[in-house]
């Protein structure tokens, strides 16, 4: 029995080191709705110490229903290798949308990776860096 029973995942924040830029770059690469915005006051004094005011970040709500943030932090770099986040991962719903994402990543000149089947699992993933270096990866169910 578990200790816990959960429904699933309610929201996932990521800590940035340029709040600006990496808003810029979700906003341009799914263009979410942001529930929350506090980005403009990200510099402001205490406001990256204040729970309420969100750490100076940005909450998305995806059309899923779950929420997505973004919160200012340090200069540091990210390091996939260190405990912690390995990457995060979004759903789209066909493989075919994962080739039509990969194709508008090329027009946006957003690196990335090849649409990977991984059978075993039974999806398909197309992988990018965020401008942190955080792997962000596409996902759809292989049908």
């Amino acid at each position: 029995m578990a200790l816990v029973s959960s429904t699933g995942f309610a929201h996932v924040r990521l800590t940035v080191t340029d709040i600006r830029r990496s808003k810029d770059f979700y906003d341009r690469v799914f263009g979410w709705q942001a529930a929350i915005d506090n980005s403009a006051q990200a510099d402001d004094p205490g406001v990256r110490q204040s729970q309420e005011q969100y750490y100076g970040g940005v909450v998305y709500q995806t059309p899923e229903g779950t929420l997505f943030g973004l919160r200012p932090v340090g200069t540091e770099a990210f390091d996939p290798d260190v405990t912690g986040l390995d990457h995060v991962s979004f759903a789209v719903e066909s493989r075919t949308a994962l080739e039509a994402a990969a194709a508008e990543l090329d027009n946006a000149g957003i690196e990335h990776g090849e649409v990977t089947d991984l059978t075993d699992a039974g999806i398909a993933i197309l992988s990018f860096q965020d401008p942190d270096n955080i792997n962000v990866e596409l996902t759809a169910p292989l049908r």
